[in-house]
């Protein structure tokens, strides 16, 4: 397995307008999926719950509204730049967190002197992987046939 990178931060989970409470939230990010970083909520009463997307759009949400799908991220005041928030959603089901910039800078800093943002392709080379997948499941198929 290769080197990884950890934090934990404290997010607040918007329940509604008058309620939220503060949950501790793990970073994580693995030279093995370079693309990616990984955030496992810690949501009190329930398994822990992890969401894997792309370490890019966390890089952008910080700065300027982006997402279009099941993970939204946007900072609260552009100009400000302290508070960002998270939207997951699946389907009809939505969570909000607000979370500290400051900390998934410190977070993303660290990620980037472990792999420099762009350069993950030269760490993980997916059509090797891909094509020694495929021989692999060619040659099962090959010898069950």
């Amino acid at each position: 397995m290769g080197e990884s990178v950890q934090a934990e931060v404290m997010m607040s989970f918007l329940v509604s307008e008058e309620l939220s409470f503060r949950i501790p939230v793990e970073l994580r990010y693995e030279t093995g999926d370079p693309y990616a970083v990984r955030l496992t909520f810690h949501l009190p009463g329930d398994a822990p719950v992890t969401w894997a997307f792309g370490r890019e759009l966390l890089v952008d949400g910080v700065g300027r509204p982006c997402g279009d799908g099941d993970v939204r991220i946007e900072p609260t005041d552009p100009d400000l730049l302290d508070d960002a928030l998270i939207r997951l959603q699946v389907g009809a089901d939505q969570a909000l967190f607000r979370v500290g910039i400051p900390p998934l800078l410190a977070f993303l800093d660290r990620t980037d002197k472990l792999v420099p943002l762009g350069q993950e392709r030269a760490l993980a080379d997916f059509e090797t992987h891909l094509d020694e997948a495929l021989d692999r499941i060619l040659a099962e198929e090959q010898n069950a046939g």
